[in-house]
């Protein structure tokens, strides 16, 4: 069962970036992104449920999507209209159920770097 994010890099304030992470090992279906920026907690960022509406921090509503191509076991968050505030770490993360809360998921990808400059 591994999780493999990737899609990370330096973006200006304003731009856009997608992230992918690819599964193996198994079909996930309740997929989330959390994100982790220097000296600060781990914090949701999105999640999709197999059966239901996803749910987005209040932060990235309206600029960041979550999808899915499930032929390709591939989970996306599309990020639009970057700040600098969105500079962190990125992580994919699958489980049971989806949650904002990260001790909900079992497996986590290993993170992507998302720098974004004023």
């Amino acid at each position: 069962v591994q999780l493999q994010a990737s899609g990370g890099g330096l973006v200006q304030a304003g731009g856009s970036l997608r992230l992918s992470c690819t599964t193996s090992g198994h079909t996930f279906v309740n997929m989330a992104w959390f994100r982790q920026a220097p000296a600060k907690e781990r914090e949701f960022v999105a999640a999709m449920p197999w059966n239901g509406r996803s749910d987005y921090a209040e932060s990235v509503k309206g600029r960041f999507t979550i999808s899915r191509d499930n032929a390709r076991n591939t989970v996306y968050l599309q990020m639009n209209s970057l700040k600098p505030e969105d500079t962190a770490v990125y992580y994919c993360a699958t489980g049971p159920h989806t949650s904002r809360s990260g001790g909900e998921y079992d497996f986590w990808g290993q993170g992507t770097l998302v720098t974004v400059s004023s």
